[in-house]
C-alpha cells in the first residue's frame, strides 16, 4: 500500500527531493509531518466547536487501544462512523476528518492501529513505518474493530443498530475485510483500498476480492483512475462478485486523480475528486444510517 501512495505522490520528484520536502522541520514523513509540502495551504482544519470530542481508551485483546471521538454536542442518539485510518496511524488529519463527520451529525470515531508497537508517527522514513505496519496481522485489526464497534454499541450518544465504516488506503482494505466479517455494519465507504494484496502467513490470509461474496453491508468505493496499485479490472471484478452473490456496490472511478486524493496534506490531493467523493460518502451514509 505504502509503495502505490509513493508511485503517485513524487509528482516528478525524485525520492531524495520528496523525502527532503516533507521531512522539513525535521520530522520524518509518517504523520502530519508531510503537511510541509507545498499542499500544505489546503489542508482543511475542522474546529471542534459544536462538537463533542475526547481522547480514550477501547479495550482490546487485554490492550487499551487509544481512540478519539467526535460528535455534536447537542443531546441526542446519532449513528455511528468507525474511521479507519491510512498506514500513518491517527495523525492529524484522520483526527480533523472525525471532526467532519460529526459536523455532519454522526458519532464518529478512529483509533491508533499501531499502538501496540508505539505507533509510527514519529518514524524517520517510510522503511521504519512499515518495518512496524507490515507485521501486524489482520486478525488483530479486525479484532480491535470488534472492540471498537461493541464500545460503540453501547454509547450513550450511539444508535447502536446503526453503524458505519470507513477507511483510507490500508484502512479501505480494512473495512472491505470488515465488512465481509462483521453483520453489524449497516454501510461501508473504502477509499482507494487495495483490492488483491500479498498474502502473507501468519499476516494476511485474504484480500477483498477473495471475500467479496461475503460482504453484507451496502458499499461505496470511491478510487482514483491513475492509482497505479489498483487496476480497474480489480475494482469490476469485486463489484461483479458482490453484484452476483446480491449485494450492494457501487464504485466511483476519479480520472486523472492518483492514490490518496482526499489527503489534503499531501501533493496527491485533488480537490475536485475529493470533493465529489465526500459528498457521495456523506450521502452514502446519509441513506444507509440515518434514513
Amino acid at each position: 500500500m505504502v509503495e502505490d501512495w509513493l508511485a503517485n505522490a513524487y509528482e516528478g520528484l525524485s525520492r531524495r527531493e520528496f523525502l527532503a520536502k516533507v521531512g522539513v522541520a525535521g520530522v520524518g514523513l509518517a504523520g502530519f509531518a508531510i503537511a510541509a509540502t507545498p499542499v500544505a495551504g489546503k489542508v482543511i482544519n475542522t474546529a471542534a466547536e459544536g462538537l463533542a470530542v475526547s481522547d480514550g481508551t477501547v479495550l482490546s485483546g487485554g490492550f487499551q487501544v487509544p481512540i478519539y471521538e467526535a460528535r455534536p454536542a447537542a443531546p441526542g442518539r446519532y449513528p455511528v462512523i468507525v474511521i479507519i485510518p491510512e498506514v500513518f496511524g491517527m495523525h492529524e488529519h484522520i483526527r480533523d476528518v472525525t471532526r467532519r463527520f460529526a459536523r455532519e451529525g454522526f458519532l464518529a470515531v478512529t483509533f491508533e492501529p499501531y499502538a501496540r508497537e508505539g505507533g509510527v508517527l514519529n518514524l524517520p522514513d517510510l522503511d521504519a513505518v512499515r518495518k512496524v505496519v507490515d507485521p501486524v496481522p489482520d486478525a488483530r485489526v479486525m479484532a480491535d474493530l470488534d472492540a471498537i464497534v461493541a464500545w460503540a454499541k453501547k454509547h450513550p450518544s450511539a444508535k447502536p443498530d446503526r453503524i458505519g465504516m470507513t477507511g483510507f488506503c490500508r484502512g479501505g482494505m480494512y473495512t472491505l475485510l470488515y465488512a465481509a466479517r462483521s453483520p453489524e455494519l449497516k454501510a461501508a465507504v473504502p477509499w482507494y483500498g487495495q483490492l488483491r494484496p500479498a498474502l502473507t502467513p501468519g499476516v494476511r490470509t485474504v484480500g477483498p476480492l477473495d471475500v467479496a461474496a461475503k460482504i453484507n453491508a451496502p458499499v461505496l468505493g470511491l478510487y482514483g483512475a491513475e492509482d497505479l496499485g489498483i487496476p480497474a479490472a480489480d475494482l469490476k471484478t469485486l463489484v461483479a462478485a458482490m453484484k452476483t452473490a446480491g449485494r450492494t456496490a457501487e464504485f466511483v472511478i476519479y480520472p486523472g486523480a492518483p492514490h490518496a486524493f482526499f489527503a489534503d496534506y499531501r501533493p496527491s490531493y485533488r480537490a475536485e475528486a475529493a470533493k465529489d467523493a465526500w459528498g457521495r460518502c456523506i450521502a452514502w451514509f446519509g441513506k444507509y444510517l440515518k434514513g
